[in-house]
């Protein structure tokens, strides 16, 4: 059962150069239970394509499309994250604090799946009503 959504950062933590050990750990230990939202899957693809050919752009092709797209449910952003996606955007912006439109997504995403959400930039989540954070490079 799904009980995490990855952000961006958390996603690609397994291909850094040092991945962080308690990361890795965290991960395997939470094997079934973390998810991707189309917002992440989106960035890590854009990523990709923006980067020179080579090694290190082949190491991560592979990750993302034999390790991660078979393995890794990737959740839409669908009417109902979009709709708390629009109420926490109108909320935040009223307060002059919004956040990124992505960021927005995957915290509607995560809301709207009742998951945690797991990301290195708890901070720029905080602000969200009703959404749980974890940072496990913490």
């Amino acid at each position: 059962m799904v009980k995490f959504l990855l952000d961006t950062n958390a996603l690609s933590e397994p291909v850094r150069a040092r991945p962080d050990r308690r990361f890795m750990r965290r991960l395997r230990a939470s094997a079934g239970e973390v998810a991707i939202s189309a917002v992440t899957w989106h960035e890590a693809v854009f990523g990709l394509h923006r980067m020179p050919e080579g090694k290190r752009k082949d190491a991560i092709r592979a990750y993302l499309f034999e390790t991660v797209a078979p393995t890794t449910p990737i959740l839409p952003y669908d009417t109902h994250a979009a709709e708390v996606h629009g109420a926490e955007r109108a909320r935040l912006e009223r307060l002059g604090r919004a956040p990124t439109f992505a960021d927005g997504q995957m915290a509607g995403v995560a809301i709207a799946n009742a998951l945690i959400l797991v990301t290195a930039n708890a901070k720029d989540f905080a602000r969200f009503d009703g959404l749980a954070v974890e940072n496990w490079l913490a």
